[in-house]
């Protein structure tokens, strides 16, 4: 066996048919769809090379700029909120609940197989303000308050949309910040609590520290997938009122697929491909500094 991986044509030759795969079903497309920015038309109606206008059009479209903060404030809000109400839950699965957890945790990981339809349309009757009111009205009706057009308006219509990712992907992040949980020794913490550690200095010094790897992990899979946020906005919202819920990817498959401007809806597509980038970049590179000091 050592003679066989040691030989360097084997090895490309074994890993030849996913190289050629991936680079057919990744490498290929993202080549195309940069190539596709400096032109703009559509399949049906033929393209016409355009130069770098698709970028000048770009920094000046109201609509790009909009779709862009809308991302911004939901992937680092949305974020936030995931990672660390999945750290908590994963502290109370591991230090509470113990072996008795297995049941917390499919009822809280339920969420995130149901369908992103079935989940919109679940909130959509939960706040909503006409022609009934849903759940969350009438209780604010009980208590004194008046309703909420929740989903009329863009600003509330954002935390709903918030409250709806995180609640659905909770589950998820529990469960992987869990998984790092058990890979700190229990020798550790059992030593530092017959030290005469209590429960905060524990978590500052030994549970935190150790666990920074999986929070970093958590956070590039949380900051990648809700830059990409589409589904959910589209299933909730549909992108409005207006445009104040429409993400960079709702403005691109808009551009792309309904006006049929594939280049312009290219370069957006190139702007996400950057943000990811370099925030991947960024939680890399911190997570290194942390590890080195």
């Amino acid at each position: 066996m050592k003679s066989v991986l040691g030989d360097r044509k084997t090895i490309l030759l074994l890993l030849l048919p996913a190289l050629v795969i991936y680079t057919l079903i990744t490498i290929v497309p993202v080549l195309w769809s940069f190539g596709l920015t400096f032109f703009t038309g559509s399949i049906l109606e033929g393209f016409e090379f355009t130069g770098i206008s698709n970028f000048t059009r770009l920094f000046s479209d109201s609509y790009v700029a909009d779709a862009f903060w809308f991302t911004i404030r939901y992937a680092l809000l949305t974020t936030l909120f995931q990672v660390v109400l999945g750290f908590g839950l994963a502290l109370l699965y591991h230090f509470v609940l113990r072996r008795s957890s297995v049941i917390v945790r499919t009822l809280v990981f339920f969420p995130v197989v149901l369908p992103t339809v079935a989940i919109g349309i679940l909130y959509q009757k939960l706040f909503q303000s006409a022609p009934n009111d849903g759940l969350v009205n009438e209780l604010l009706v009980n208590v004194g308050l008046s309703n909420i057009d929740w989903l009329g308006d863009g600003s509330t219509a954002f935390i709903v949309i918030v409250i709806m990712d995180v609640w659905r992907s909770a589950g998820f992040y529990g469960i992987l910040v869990f998984s790092g949980l058990l890979d700190i020794p229990d020798e550790i913490v059992e030593s530092a609590r017959l030290d005469g550690a209590k429960s905060f200095s524990l978590f500052r010094y030994i549970i935190l520290p150790m666990s920074l790897p999986i929070l970093f992990a958590s956070m590039i899979f949380s900051i990648n997938g809700t830059i990409k946020v589409f589904d959910s906005v589209f299933a909730l919202t549909g992108g409005g009122p207006g445009n104040s819920t429409t993400p960079l990817t709702m403005y691109m498959y808009r551009t792309a697929f309904q006006f049929s401007d594939f280049g312009y809806g290219s370069t957006v597509a190139l702007v996400l491909t950057i943000m990811c980038l370099l925030v991947t970049l960024v939680i890399f590179r911190s997570s290194r500094r942390d590890n080195t000091v």
